[in-house]
């Protein structure tokens, strides 16, 4: 499947905003965004205003390059949100919140979404005791995340322990650092996604 292979800094600048896409950098001052916020490109410093449509396309470009998704998968998920009772919107978020990859770096057990899903893809981690290697597996209520035994000691995994002991987690999980461990206590709800974007414009898009 193609993938984005290009800077992924230069995304962060598209859309205005971080993206967290390259784990511990983005936390520290040496992230470009910081220094250079505006789009890339030679006319990136101009304000130029946004047609309706231009905005709803960036929202949605915004939330597949944060959670590292194709357009096929995209639309996958806002189908399956788009015939989930409630608000469509909310419902692909919690969708995509749902996903291990996404719950692995929410544990602070990957420090991007990407290197998360690598990790997940290599085999590292177990659901319920059971190895799964499919990044886009949906966790359910009660599910316990787990670092496999052998691969704890491994210096990548204590490198990310230390990390995670100096960042909080999301209130519907909870975490036990000790043992590389997490549970699924509650579903996710829009008010604990803590990312900047208007999922509402989206919804507008997929219904032109």
């Amino acid at each position: 499947m193609a993938r984005y292979t290009g800077p992924v800094c230069k995304l962060c600048r598209r859309e205005g905003t971080k993206l967290y896409l390259k784990g511990e950098k983005c936390y520290s001052k040496n992230c470009p965004f910081e220094s250079k916020p505006m789009p890339p490109g030679m006319h990136g410093r101009r304000r130029n205003k946004q047609s309706e449509y231009g905005l709803q396309l960036r929202e949605k470009q915004k939330v597949k390059r944060l959670y590292g998704l194709m357009e096929k998968q995209f639309r996958h998920y806002f189908d399956m949100a788009e015939r989930r009772q409630g608000v469509t919107g909310e419902n692909l978020l919690m969708l995509l919140e749902e996903r291990l990859d996404n719950v692995v770096y929410r544990l602070g057990l990957g420090s991007s979404r990407k290197e998360a899903r690598q990790l997940v893809n290599h085999g590292h981690f177990t659901v319920n005791g059971k190895k799964v290697t499919i990044p886009s597996y949906r966790v359910k209520v009660g599910d316990v995340i787990e670092v496999k035994d052998k691969s704890r000691k491994s210096p990548k995994f204590k490198e990310l322990r230390e990390q995670a002991e100096t960042k909080a987690v999301v209130p519907w999980l909870s975490r036990d650092l000790e043992n590389l461990r997490g549970t699924v206590v509650a579903s996710p709800k829009r008010e604990d996604i803590d990312i900047d974007v208007a999922e509402h414009l989206i919804v507008e898009l997929y219904s032109k």
